[in-house]
């Protein structure tokens, strides 16, 4: 089958490349999926750039235990394991391949293994790349805005990087449950974060929320480039920081100080929670259903067809796409 292999750490051009490999075996609690689309998360670039040097600890030394990026995944059943009762050969599925332990199947290929735990069947009303563009950072948003953040109805909420893949999910899911959305981002995004019904928008280039004077119940901190103390002067007493290290911009060496910085400030006046992003049927579901009453439209930027992933991986280390970056097969 053909899949994007990585050959070593450095940019998405040097050691991305299309290769033909070897389709991967399916466990017995495993679903084999055709790959109709995937999407481009956080984790990617940095398994790809293989920084900090610290992460190749865990990624391999000289270069990715595992060869083929991606883990969000939308396609249809092609064979399932012998313990798998709920999926069957045919069904259009979405999901996740990501595990822990980085026995990942990357899903930049024609085919990619899934455990069967971590799919669901994919709404009839849903294209390929919108379900795939929705699991990372859908469910990020998901786990960030209702579980995390108990958003509801009286909750000021501020969310920097709102026009980013996680962004765009968390203002759309927080006005569903009623909050007060104050949206920042870019001067060119200024439209799309307003368009997905931000209460309020700042222009970060014009404006700095930390010196404004205002106070957020919860900040949801998608960018991170600011000091937590900074961003302290901005929450209401009793405020939460949320650290959403799987969207930082500033460099992930970078952010690993501040959210150091951000837990010891949690022993303070200030509430500082982190997202541990959970792939089940329940989160999935619950994201199928927003997506169906159309209370929340996944936001694409670029779609890019599987020769192209390098060009898909690099336009995400830009840091500047608004919404999701999709690979289609």
């Amino acid at each position: 089958m053909k899949a994007i292999v990585q050959s070593g750490y450095g940019t998405p051009e040097q050691v991305l490349r299309l290769g033909e490999i070897d389709r991967p075996s399916v466990g017995d609690d495993d679903v084999l999926v055709r790959m109709r689309a995937s999407s481009v998360n956080t984790p990617d670039w940095l398994t790809v750039t293989g920084t900090p040097y610290i992460l190749r600890l865990k990624f391999g030394l000289r270069g990715p235990r595992t060869a083929v990026r991606g883990s969000d995944l939308a396609g249809v059943v092609e064979a399932v394991g012998q313990d798998v009762t709920n999926l069957k050969q045919g069904d259009e599925v979405f999901g996740s391949s990501w595990a822990d332990d980085l026995g990942t199947s990357g899903t930049f290929a024609d085919y990619a293994v899934a455990p069967a735990a971590k799919l669901i069947r994919k709404p009839t009303g849903l294209t390929f790349e919108d379900a795939s563009a929705s699991v990372m950072s859908g469910l990020t948003a998901l786990i960030a805005i209702r579980d995390v953040a108990n958003a509801g109805p009286h909750t000021r909420l501020l969310i920097n990087g709102a026009s980013g893949g996680v962004g765009t999910f968390a203002v759309q899911i927080a006005k569903t449950l009623g909050a007060e959305v104050t949206g920042v981002c870019s001067t060119r995004n200024l439209e799309l974060v307003n368009s997905l019904g931000a209460d309020h928008v700042i222009d970060y280039t014009e404006e700095d929320f930390t010196q404004s004077g205002k106070r957020y119940d919860v900040i949801l901190d998608n960018v991170m480039n600011y000091w937590p103390p900074k961003l302290s002067s901005a929450l209401a007493p009793g405020g939460m920081l949320i650290p959403n290290s799987i969207g930082t911009t500033g460099g992930m060496f970078a952010s690993l100080f501040k959210v150091a910085r951000a837990t010891l400030m949690g022993q303070g006046s200030i509430e500082v929670k982190f997202v541990n992003l959970e792939v089940t049927h329940e989160n999935l579901n619950d994201l199928a259903k927003l997506h169906e009453s159309g209370d929340v439209k996944p936001v694409i930027d670029t779609v890019y067809p599987l020769k192209e992933a390098p060009k898909a991986v690099a336009h995400m280390l830009g840091h500047h796409a608004a919404g999701n970056i999709v690979i289609k097969m």
